[in-house]
């Protein structure tokens, strides 16, 4: 059966793999699973038929014969456990690799987008300068703890898994701030991530539809 997503069809930020369907994308790279992408404007992501995909009106879906799935992790995770290559064959190691997974998008990625939402709209608000330390001092403290548990690993449990992979893509939205540069093991942890040729794939995809 033939996999599809949805991806904006203009970026946000202009195809810097930020956008949430480069995980995805990333994902079926890594498993060699071909896909097509249906490309969506902002407007056509409020429409009913895209509703009854995803009914926040986001992007990305995936759909799969009779199979219909929104939120990042839950579609990541849906690609390992289908497909050999992103998580360990070890039942307990799998259980940890599924643990990082949910580690990414609900402990160490809300504060990195309430600072991304800090910084580029409420910035100008009478509040915004006196709040900005304090979203960034959370990132860090999250990036600390971060890491002190990842140390001089080249990963965050053995073997490259899905977890690492929603960790790095998560962490990519850093970048732009520089905090990510102040924690070394992690900006060369994010390094290898998009060192891998899945990821070179995965971001050349969708810097070529946001470059057109």
């Amino acid at each position: 059966m033939t996999i599809t997503i949805t991806a904006f069809e203009k970026s946000p930020d202009g195809g810097k793999g930020l956008a949430r369907d480069t995980r995805v994308r990333w994902a079926l790279e890594e498993v060699g699973e071909p896909y097509t992408v249906r490309l969506l404007s902002f407007a056509t992501m409020k429409e009913p038929a895209h509703l009854a995909l995803h009914p926040f009106g986001q992007i990305p879906t995936y759909e799969e014969g009779d199979l219909v799935l929104f939120e990042t992790g839950a579609i990541v995770l849906h690609i390992a456990q289908r497909h050999a290559g992103l998580l360990p064959d070890d039942a307990n190691a799998r259980a940890r690799a599924i643990a990082w997974m949910f580690a990414a998008v609900n402990t160490v990625e809300p504060p990195i987008l309430d600072l991304v939402n800090a910084r580029l709209f409420e910035r100008e608000k009478p509040w915004g300068e006196a709040r900005l330390p304090l979203v960034e001092g959370r990132v860090r403290g999250r990036l600390k703890q971060l890491s002190a548990r990842l140390k001089d690993a080249e990963w965050l449990d053995g073997a490259f898994s899905a977890g690492d992979l929603m960790m790095a893509s998560v962490l990519l939205r850093l970048r732009a701030s520089g905090i990510l540069d102040e924690f070394p093991n992690l900006a060369a942890y994010v390094a290898r991530g998009e060192a891998r040729p899945a990821y070179k794939r995965a971001f050349a995809a969708q810097l070529a539809i946001n470059a057109g």
